[in-house]
Parts: structure tokens; sequence; C-alpha cells
């Protein structure tokens, strides 16, 4: 019985250009598929802590500070709040 839609053939997946160089895909695929598990996983993180841009002391201590300001502002806050919001339901149960 014929079918309305004709089956595509799935196309392998793109190549980057550095893998159409003769022998480089071989090795890229001989390399990837040797490393597993703990090994590779040291391996990528490694790789991926290498990328990151630390903050100098300065900006570790300015960032600290503005973090433990906020924090306490906040507190203060939700304190305030919660004191009101006691203030008001022990005044509207008649128990002041």
């Amino acid at each position: 019985m014929a079918t309305k839609y004709r089956r595509r053939d799935q196309a392998p997946p793109p190549q980057s250009r550095l893998s159409r160089v003769p022998g480089v895909g071989t090795i890229q695929r001989v390399a990837t598929d040797q490393e597993s598990g703990p090994r590779r996983f040291i391996r990528d993180t490694r790789s991926e802590l290498r990328k990151v841009v630390w903050p100098t002391r300065e900006q570790a201590t300015n960032l600290t500070v503005i973090v433990c300001v906020a924090s306490l502002a906040v507190g203060v806050l939700l304190g305030g709040v919660d004191l009101l919001f006691s203030e008001l339901f022990k005044y509207l149960l008649g128990r002041v």
C-alpha cells in the first residue's frame, strides 16, 4: 500500500570545520569515547573552572558588605511587619 508521505532518511549531524580535517575527527571521537565517568567529569570541571573570572579581594569584600546590609534591611523590614501584624491581631481580638 502506498503512503501519502515519503519517508525522509535522517541526515547525519553536521560536522564542525575542525572535524573535516583528515584524521582530526577520528582523534576527537576516540578521545571522547574513551573518557567516561569520573575522569571526564573532573576534566570538564577543571576546564570550566579555568574559564571563571574570579573577583578581586576588594570586589569580594564590597559584595559581602552589600549582601550583609541588604539582609539586615530585609530582616528589619520583615520583623517590623511581623510586629505590626501581631499588634493588630492583639487589638482586633481585644487582648490589649
